[in-house]
């Protein structure tokens, strides 16, 4: 029976990529990048270099994708979302990946068997399952949140399109790279008003390098289950360095976007109540700092916290799934306490580190999942 792959995005696909150039046979079923396709909005910049990529023979990167199209770095710098879209695409084509643009939506396990059914009816039978759910499961969203009408509140990454905010009066609560770029682009999209609210002082507006993470990876790769046997400090001093390139500096091009398109920002102030004025009109803020907005629509920029339970598909396995505030546990290869089900991802983070979160990790990933099932199967 072949190795099944649940997903359509980095993780997934460099998997069925190196399942491949394995001689393994994988049924990938998925959108094709489709968290990237339909929750990343048209102009947004990644804040990756262009030594990331999907390929862990290292063969199809992106690097050699520009060099086929002869574009330098400093063309694509900051790389477009829609650049690294075209990219996957053009890595799926180069390493003969047949993706099924289908949903599993429900998987079991049985008598050592998983049994995938899909939205179109067609099943599949499969020893061993590849998951990568995306991160639009995991959406959080302060306590609130429930009081704002329907219509008038969405997660950052549920409104990529952002036509109809034209002439409107729009919130953005948080205070990371996702809130300050939806606010610039809201902004450039005719937003009559944009304000940004966090708890949290501003951030820093600085380059960052994340070459760092290709220590920890190579780590993780010498050494099996390296990061859940570092010392508690080391993994605490590495979640700190993460955070802080990651969530407390963010990119230097923001601040021109953001005074160009005259975004308001609350720094340390945090919403205490949130009340429609009319029934289902607009929305009544007030701060911390006894500052009151109107506003037409509040958008969460409010990031993501695993909990495995959200995934619909794994609602049958849910109950044999070891897990540990709402993630997983797993072995050093990435597989859960069902026999044969790889998870990986955002969803492998607690055991994996802060870096799974990451396309970096994506074939280090594949590499893991690849050489534990070859060993298992001689």
């Amino acid at each position: 029976m072949p190795m099944l792959i649940i997903g359509g995005g980095p993780f997934a696909l460099s998997a069925a990529a190196l399942a491949g150039d394995r001689g393994v046979d994988a049924v990938v079923v998925g959108r094709p990048m489709g968290f990237w396709s339909e929750h990343m909005p048209q102009g947004m910049l990644l804040r990756s270099g262009i030594d990331w990529h999907l390929d862990a023979t290292g063969v199809c990167t992106l690097e050699a994708y520009l060099r086929e199209r002869a574009l330098s770095p400093k063309e694509v710098d900051p790389i477009p979302v829609e650049l690294f879209r075209e990219y996957a695409d053009w890595f799926r084509r180069a390493k003969g990946i047949t993706l099924r643009q289908d949903l599993v939506t429900r998987l079991t396990h049985r008598d050592g068997t998983f049994h995938a059914e899909l939205d179109s009816g067609e099943r599949i039978r499969a020893d061993v399952v590849v998951a990568a759910p995306g991160i639009s499961y995991f959406t959080r969203l302060p306590d609130w949140g429930g009081s704002i009408p329907s219509g008038r509140a969405s997660h950052s990454c549920d409104l990529v399109r952002f036509d109809a905010l034209s002439g409107q009066r729009v919130l953005i609560v948080g205070g990371r790279q996702s809130a300050y770029e939806w606010a610039a682009l809201i902004g450039e999209h005719g937003a009559a008003r944009v304000d940004v609210v966090h708890r949290h002082p501003m951030p820093r507006f600085a380059s960052v390098s994340w070459t760092f993470f290709d220590d920890y990876l190579e780590a993780t790769m010498r050494g099996s289950g390296w990061w859940r046997r570092l010392p508690v400090p080391v993994r605490e001093a590495i979640l700190a360095r993460c955070w802080e390139a990651g969530r407390g500096t963010l990119e230097p091009w923001l601040p021109a976007r953001l005074d160009a398109a005259g975004v308001r920002i609350w720094p340390e102030t945090a919403v205490v109540l949130a009340e429609p004025t009319v029934d289902g009109g607009p929305v009544r803020i007030t701060m911390s700092n006894t500052q009151s907005l109107t506003v037409d629509q509040v958008i969460f920029a409010t990031g993501y916290a695993a909990e495995l339970a959200r995934v619909p598909f794994l609602a049958d396995l849910v109950e044999r799934i070891k897990m540990r505030n709402g993630s997983p546990v797993l072995d050093e290869a990435l597989q859960s306490t069902v026999p044969g089900l790889y998870l990986t991802g955002f969803s492998a983070t607690q055991d994996f580190g802060p870096f799974f979160g990451f396309v970096k990790a994506a074939p280090a990933s594949a590499a893991l999942i690849m050489r534990d099932m070859l060993a298992r199967t001689g």
